[in-house]
């Protein structure tokens, strides 16, 4: 049987990536959440909650944002063979 599509489905499944872009499209997701989240923690850590806090989050997350962006493709397939090493296959 056959599923009938919406106008509405149709024009998001259109706006979606093709899933060759899977990797990429995971490595933006993780760098931009992990470097926000460990920008936010070292620059409390090493200069205090202040008034300008969230100025020198966005700084320095500038910075930490692309550079993490690189490393996880980078290091991704690197641990996906980790993690077939170390996990047994059902």
């Amino acid at each position: 049987m056959t599923r009938r599509r919406f106008p509405e489905q149709r024009l998001l499944a259109a706006r979606k990536l093709h899933p060759r872009f899977t990797p990429v499209v995971f490595a933006l997701y993780m760098s931009s959440i992990m470097a926000f989240l460990m920008t936010l923690v070292i620059t409390a850590v090493n200069s205090g909650l202040d008034g300008a806090f969230m100025a020198r989050v966005w700084q320095a997350y500038r910075v930490a944002m692309p550079v993490a962006f690189l490393c996880i493709l980078v290091v991704r397939p690197v641990v996906a063979r980790l993690v077939q090493w170390t996990v047994r296959s059902i």
